[in-house]
């Protein structure tokens, strides 16, 4: 083979693992990346013409947030809220923003004993927090919020690659896959989570981590609905909180809001200060489902009263949405199962499919 053959397989780029696909439904996903950067260099090839890959090296070396590259972000602040979840706020050039739509979520990068793995988080700051972004990430055997795609086939993940081709993600269309996350989550999610911990357990203030998006996001308007119940598990507070501060940052915006966050314990329950704040608002409720918790007499009395033990189970969600104020339209966000539960509880209790977004 001679050396420029040589030079030209080189600069081919690589075909993703699984691993690097977050499992998300991003469009475009790493899979539409490769075969966009694969076509470049195809024609490239073709005309004996490496400067047109210089578009790629552009892109990366842009420090501002992009679908279909990773930049870098400086990470300026860590605190830890609970035993296993921190708050990371990253340092944007400037006062830049990411201007992310209500809801949006971007996509981590690590690499761990040189095997790439890929995370959807949503940042918990406003979309258009100027000079920073903040996310909330737990750590350690878990599965809200995670991607099972780094260790199931990507044949799975892809509707075109089910046509013999790689294409885009599409997690929610393949009841294969469906039976095979029940089949093997424990597994599967303790994995994926024991490596990003890895990585995310070496971050430090100042260094640099890869991220690449927005993707997704709930098209929210003011006063489009008279009622949001908001269920979230754990982690799945995230995508919450920007809409929450948006409807209460906007004097015009009357919608009543009840959040009801599911959380394994008092001390897990993140950002208090920041969720007792928000509940002072005259249109919002919050309240709280302890699943390890036996009774309430030990938390503080301001809790108590907006608090359960337990399970979120079809008889409460019944009794929450009959306390709503207004027909409620239903956001969800917390792992596969919490999701599908909601979903079936919802149905229970009379309310239409179209009246529900799961992120």
């Amino acid at each position: 083979m001679s050396g420029d053959e040589d030079d030209w397989l080189a600069l081919k780029p690589r075909e993703p693992s699984p691993s690097q696909c977050c499992g998300s439904g991003c469009r475009p996903c790493i899979y539409d990346v490769y075969e966009k950067a694969l076509a470049r260099w195809e024609r490239a090839k073709a005309e004996q013409d490496k400067s047109l890959l210089a578009e790629k090296e552009e892109q990366s070396n842009n420090s501002e947030l992009n679908p279909d590259t990773f930049t870098a972000f400086s990470i300026s602040s860590v605190e830890q809220l609970t035993e296993d979840t921190y708050q990371y706020k990253f340092e944007l050039p400037g006062n830049s923003s990411l201007r992310l739509s209500l809801g949006q979520h971007i996509v981590l990068r690590g690499v761990v004993n040189g095997l790439e793995v890929q995370r959807a988080y949503t940042p918990i700051s406003p979309g258009n927090a100027e000079g920073y972004f903040e996310v909330l990430i737990k750590s350690g055997c878990s599965f809200s919020g995670l991607s099972v795609a780094s260790l199931l086939p990507a044949r799975l993940f892809c509707s075109s690659a089910r046509e013999g081709r790689t294409g885009r993600c599409s997690l929610a269309s393949s009841r294969r896959l469906r039976l095979f996350f029940h089949a093997h989550l424990f597994s599967l999610t303790c994995y994926e989570a024991g490596l990003m911990s890895q990585y995310i357990k070496t971050w430090k203030k100042g260094d640099m981590v890869f991220w690449r998006g927005p993707f997704g996001g709930f098209p929210y308007r003011p006063n489009k609905y008279g009622e949001l119940l908001m269920l979230a598990s754990g982690t799945g507070l995230a995508p919450m909180l920007p809409i929450l501060q948006s409807i209460t940052e906007d004097e015009e915006d009357e919608t009543f809001v009840t959040l009801v966050g599911c959380f394994r314990s008092f001390g897990n329950i993140y950002l208090k200060p920041l969720l007792q704040e928000l509940a002072r608002y005259w249109n919002i409720r919050i309240f709280y489902i302890l699943s390890q918790e036996s009774s309430l007499e030990k938390l503080p009395w301001s809790y108590q009263e907006n608090t359960y033990t337990g399970r979120l189970n079809e008889d409460l969600m019944k009794t929450i949405i009959n306390s709503c104020r207004r027909k409620p339209f239903v956001l969800i966000c917390g792992s596969s199962a919490f999701n599908q539960d909601m979903s079936r509880y919802l149905k229970s209790a009379g309310l239409e499919e179209n009246s529900s977004f799961v992120f």
